[in-house]
This record gives structure tokens, sequence and C-alpha cells, in this order.
């Protein structure tokens, strides 16, 4: 009789919870998603593999389960190490001439930035005013709340590494709410870039960019690797990691960096990072009402970032007198290149002669470098 007990006790099926199916369910889901929808698959599909063993019971397979091989994977994330080493092959990848062509476009990755700020007070008054109410919400500490508006920028390794120094207990919903957003580009932003736009708007075309020369861009990468460290050191590991992978990409010399950085490492570290992070995502810690409060936070963040983006660039086409395309200001948000893609399809919808492509590229790239450097003044004044 003990022998049975035992036998059926060492069955994780035997042990399983309702809460622990649910996440299963929500994992399968993810899973779909990212196999028949193709939504954002590369971390998708590992994120939500990595979502369901965490939530077997007795596999030791969560990101917690100290000693297991998850939880040494984790330790990437943990000790600060993915996120910047995916800033060095987006670097890499990165052109940084559409901005240095057009510094202006700068300010559109200024205005994409406000979503992080609104969506920061929102977690704040929300958190407050909803927990009087709703029982089982907690209000928001001003660290959560800065992750939670680091969504905002639509810059997953960013997100990451800001929820991991601030917040490592909303790291999963974070995780998983700036990643599905990003893919999620081409249904959200369409109708916010119609409202806000007129058709006199949609249909100016831009000039082609002016040429960068290789040197600009070099200087360009050490001018802000050195600005950054001098200024906002906390946003140094993910500014000087994105500035290394540029000069790999423009010093000519390196190519088989380029390659590596690009492809190889990049899917590598993808990996690691979706599997480590679904990881996390246990029962206990996601199945809670304030879960789906960062899930709309996060969504308001995205949306109001877009706002502020297409508002600076209707802005700059008033002063410049009709030279900028307001249909770039989507890009704001570093949601890279999705966000360009989306400003390059409306735009020829209007006008088939319209080519904002690499117009959009500049507001997003300023973007990218500019969330970072909010997520470092966060950590520098909200961290421990």
């Amino acid at each position: 009789m003990i022998f049975w007990e035992k036998l059926l006790s060492s069955f994780s099926f035997m042990q399983i919870s309702i809460p622990q199916i649910i996440m299963i369910l929500l994992a399968l889901l993810l899973a779909y998603l990212a196999i028949v929808k193709k939504y954002e698959p590369l971390l998708l599909l590992p994120l939500a593999f990595g979502m369901l063993i965490a939530n077997i019971p007795l596999a030791g397979l969560s990101a917690h389960d100290k000693g297991g091989l998850i939880y040494y994977l984790y330790q990437g994330i943990e000790l600060g190490i993915y996120p910047p080493m995916i800033f060095l092959c987006i670097g890499a990848m990165t052109d940084f001439g559409p901005l240095i062509a057009s510094p202006r476009s700068a300010l559109i990755g200024l205005g994409g930035q406000l979503g992080i700020f609104a969506a920061m007070g929102g977690a704040l008054l929300l958190g407050q005013g909803l927990a009087y109410v709703i029982p089982g919400i907690e209000p928001f500490s001003l660290q959560e709340a800065a992750a939670i508006g680091i969504i905002g920028s639509s810059d997953g390794p960013t997100s990451i590494y800001t929820a991991d120094i601030l917040a490592p207990n909303l790291l999963p919903v974070i995780t998983i709410a700036a990643y599905s957003y990003m893919a999620l580009v081409p249904l959200i932003q369409p109708p916010i870039m119609r409202a806000l736009t007129t058709t006199k708007e949609r249909v100016v075309e831009m000039p082609e960019s002016k040429r960068v020369t290789r040197r600009q861009k070099i200087f360009f990468a050490f001018g802000i690797t050195l600005a950054t460290l001098l200024l906002v050191p906390a946003a140094g590991s993910l500014i000087a990691m994105l500035m290394l992978g540029n000069l790999i990409r423009e010093s000519g010399v390196t190519e088989r960096y380029v390659r590596s950085l690009q492809n190889n490492l990049l899917n590598v570290l993808t990996l690691l990072i979706g599997i480590s992070v679904g990881a996390t995502a246990t029962a206990e810690r996601i199945l809670n009402p304030n879960t789906i409060l960062v899930i709309c936070l996060g969504l308001f963040a995205f949306s109001f970032g877009t706002v502020g983006g297409v508002l600076i660039a209707k802005f700059l086409c008033k002063i410049t007198g009709g030279k900028v395309n307001p249909l770039i200001g989507n890009s704001g948000v570093s949601a890279m290149p999705m966000a360009a893609r989306v400003s390059q399809k409306l735009g020829q919808e209007y006008n088939p002669h319209n080519h904002l492509l690499m117009h959009a590229m500049g507001p997003i790239v300023s973007s990218t470098i500019g969330s970072a450097l909010i997520a470092g003044i966060f950590i520098t004044f909200f961290g421990s």
C-alpha cells in the first residue's frame, strides 16, 4: 500500500493544480500564436515552452527551482548578461545613417517615450485607486511603476533589463506584454495614425536623405558611448554594447563578427531569453489581478507612445513647411523594424510614390537609444 502511494505521488498529474492547468493552457495558446499566426515566433515559441514546463509539478524546470537546468540559464537575465548582448547584436544590424542625416528625427523618438511616463503615472494612480475597490489588487511601488512604464518603449531587451533590476516579480508579465505588443504593431498603430493625421499630411513626399559617411557613423558611435557613460552610467551596459555592435558593422574590417552577431549569436540569445523568462511565469506569480492591470497598462503605454510620436511628427511637418510626413511618427517607439514597415505600408496606401522606410528608421533608432537612457535614469533614481 505504501509502495503504491509513493508511486502515485511521484506522478506530476497527481499534484497538478487548477491554476497550473490554466497556465499550461495559456502556454499552449502562446505556442499557437507563434506557430500558426507567426506572432514573434523566435521569442514567443521558446517563451511558451518555458511557461509550459515551469508549471509541471515535480519537474523542477522553473527558473525558481534552484539547481535545475532553467535556473542556471536564467542567471543570464538575473546577472544582466542577455539584454546587453542582445543590444550588441542589434547594433550590428542597425544603420544610424538616417538619424545622423536628420537629427530632428530624434524629436520624434523623444515623443515616443511619452508612453513610458504616462504608463508609470497610470500604474501609480490606478494601483492606489483600484486597491481600495477591487480585492486582490495591490498598489504598485515606484520601482514597479517604472518597470511597467518601460513597456511603452516597445523595446524587449530594455524592458527585461529594467524589470529584472527594479521589479523582478513582474518580469514574466512585463516581458510577455512588451513582446506581444511589438508583434501586434501592424494592428495597433494604423488606427491611431489615421486618427491623428489628415489626408493632406499622409501624401507628403519626403526628400531623399543626405548621404552619411562611414567616418560620421564611427564618430557618432564613439560620441554616444562617451556621453552616456559620463552622464547616465547606469545605461552604460546597454548603450556601450549597442554602439560596439554598430562599430563592428561600420568599421568594415570585421565582417566575420557582423555575420555571427546578426545571425548565430542573436538567435541563441533570443532562444535563451525566451525559455528563461517563460520559465519564471509560474501560476502563483502570474494568476492575480495585478497581472491583468500590467497588461492593460502596457497597451496604454504603447498606444500613448505612438500618439506622442505622431504628434511630434505633425509639429515637425508644420514648422518645416510640409517636409516631414507625420506617418513616420509611429516609429517614435523602438519596435524595430516593424514600426518602420507600418510607416512605409500606410504611406504608400495614400501615395504610391511615398518611400518612408528609411526616414522612419531615424526615429526608431533614436527611440532605442532614448529608452535605454530613460531606463538608466530610472535604475539610478529608483534602484536599490
